[in-house]
């Protein structure tokens, strides 16, 4: 038997292997290596975040598609999204590195075509992810805002509105903290991700309870799973196409789990644990997110009144429902802006994540010197936390969100990028996977054996039809007020992506770059 010499640490046999696999596709470890399985699914439980995703799009579900529309819906996308994730999975237990998305394209979609596909994939998640940062923490200042004037007497009642300056001003406030967590060491905030999940979990149990037990009126099932919207005043009355546009809100609510991927360079047996954070967390996601909506449909009993920006949440629908429950069973609706409290802590902690996924892809996207300035967002501190790039993150998604002082339409079309720009980066190494990979793709220890690359195809014609979805009109007849600027805002990221491939980065980007050799 071997002895260890006094004064020496012993060595982590699963840490070495990691680093080991690490240096296998190119890159030495520069990242802590601190997380666990758990810690890597509360990162992406926490981003998809039902809490988030459902309350803050709830109002364009339920203009848009009706209760029908997202109750069904809700079970329709879950199935798809599934595919989607056991996808991703499947390859980033192949590919661990906090690449992801844009590495996996490179292997995958073959020598002559590497550049390119890294390239489109990976500005399309970046630019996804900076905007979901954006949608995120701007619905927090906005939440933030209702809350205020719900507790000093609502819309009617003299209470305080705040201005679109105010709101920014909130939103630079959150977006400052939530830079300031993101300095911090993984330890720390690996406990924030878990905070996250423990949050939304506890959250979802709270409200699920304390909702149908306070609400006096509450609608019947047949109107929770068969009412659509059709009065919506959009001009729209077919129930397919109502019920086509009410995915949206359930698709909004079910991305950023390619989070998982991007932490694997800071997580523990990384070929395994990556593919089960995204799998379980779209799995517990797709469940709690279902219960959550249900609850949340059983107290709109008056769809006209929840959207009317007369009442005294200003049009928030989830707000004044919430405040309506609570008001009728105890004169009072403390209880619901309490509620309201409990979702923008969720809503906050999502916004943590966020910027921690932001970061780590774009550390990696510039240590492959694909971005402006790429060694210095590349750099790492004492930490190893790559302190720049988290600070860039919070710099692009201020900049994202002073188009709501211009126009709100404007901003609407920013966001949607977070959804869309994020979905089409998920779907392209998927797309490789299926296709110039469906032979030659050496599966990880988790993988889906011979159903590999029907699910991954059942994954790829999903989101081709969800992109289509995303762009259709939603009001008729189409008006500048009510134009879906989706078409434009994601066609302006492929052009801008094409075009610089074209005029520049085609002379020297050739995919993720080997560093295992650097000093």
């Amino acid at each position: 038997m071997g002895t260890v010499e006094a004064g020496l640490p012993l060595a982590d046999p699963a840490a070495d292997a990691d680093r080991a696999r690490l240096q296998q596709l190119g890159y030495k470890q520069e990242l802590k290596r601190g997380l666990s399985v758990v810690s890597n699914f509360a990162f992406s439980f926490a981003i998809i975040s039902v809490l988030t995703g459902v309350t803050t799009t709830y109002n364009t579900g339920l203009r848009y598609g009706g209760p029908a529309s997202m109750t069904l819906g809700w079970l329709v996308v879950a199935a798809f999204n599934g595919c989607v994730a056991l996808s991703m999975a499947e390859i980033c237990s192949a590919y661990p590195t906090s690449g992801g998305l844009y590495y996996w394209s490179a292997k995958l979609a073959g020598k002559e075509w590497a550049p390119l596909a890294s390239w489109v994939t990976g500005w399309f998640n970046i630019v996804g992810q900076w905007a979901c940062t954006t949608s995120v923490d701007f619905s927090l200042a906005q939440l933030i805002q209702v809350i205020v004037l719900l507790s000093t007497g609502g819309a009617n009642g003299g209470g305080y509105l705040a201005s679109k300056y105010v709101v920014l001003a909130i939103y630079t406030a959150i977006l400052i903290v939530h830079g300031l967590i993101n300095s911090l060491p993984i330890q720390w905030l690996s406990w924030f991700g878990q905070l996250g999940a423990f949050w939304n979990v506890a959250g979802v149990f709270v409200l699920v309870i304390s909702i149908p037990s306070v609400a006096k009126e509450r609608a019947s099932v047949e109107f929770i799973f068969t009412h659509f919207n059709t009065e919506n005043g959009m001009g729209i009355h077919g129930k397919p196409y109502i019920l086509a546009l009410g995915l949206l809100m359930s698709q909004y609510s079910s991305i950023g789990y390619d989070t998982s991927a991007h932490m694997t360079e800071e997580t523990k047996n990384a070929e395994w644990s990556g593919p089960m954070g995204i799998v379980s967390s779209v799995a517990l996601s797709s469940i709690f997110g279902w219960i959550y909506l249900l609850t949340l449909t059983s107290v709109v009993t008056d769809i006209p009144y929840l959207l009317d920006t007369s009442n005294d949440a200003g049009g928030y629908a989830i707000a004044q429902a919430l405040y309506t429950t609570f008001h009728r069973r105890y004169g009072s609706g403390v209880g619901g802006i309490a509620c309201l409290g409990i979702i923008a802590v969720a809503v906050f902690l999502c916004g943590t994540a966020c910027v921690t996924s932001n970061s780590r892809m774009g550390y990696a996207f510039s240590r492959d010197g694909a971005m402006p300035l790429s060694r210095v967002w590349h750099r790492v501190n004492k930490q190893e936390v790559p302190l720049n790039v988290v600070w860039l993150s919070v710099s692009v998604a201020f900049v994202m969100a002073l188009t709501s002082l211009r126009s709100q339409v404007a901003f609407q079309a920013m966001v949607s990028i977070a959804t869309l720009g994020l979905y089409i980066s998920y779907a392209l190494p998927i797309v490789f996977r299926v296709t110039t990979a469906r032979k030659s793709f050496v599966p990880g220890p988790f993988h889906l054996g011979r159903y590999g690359v029907a699910v991954g195809a059942a994954a790829v014609a999903w989101v081709a039809l969800v992109t289509v979805l995303f762009c259709l009109p939603v009001a008729y007849p189409v008006a500048k007020d009510n134009f879906n600027y989706t078409p434009a805002a994601v066609g302006g990221v492929l052009a801008l992506s094409l075009g610089a491939w074209v005029l520049h980065a085609r002379f020297w980007f050739r995919g993720p770059v080997t560093n295992v050799g650097e000093a």
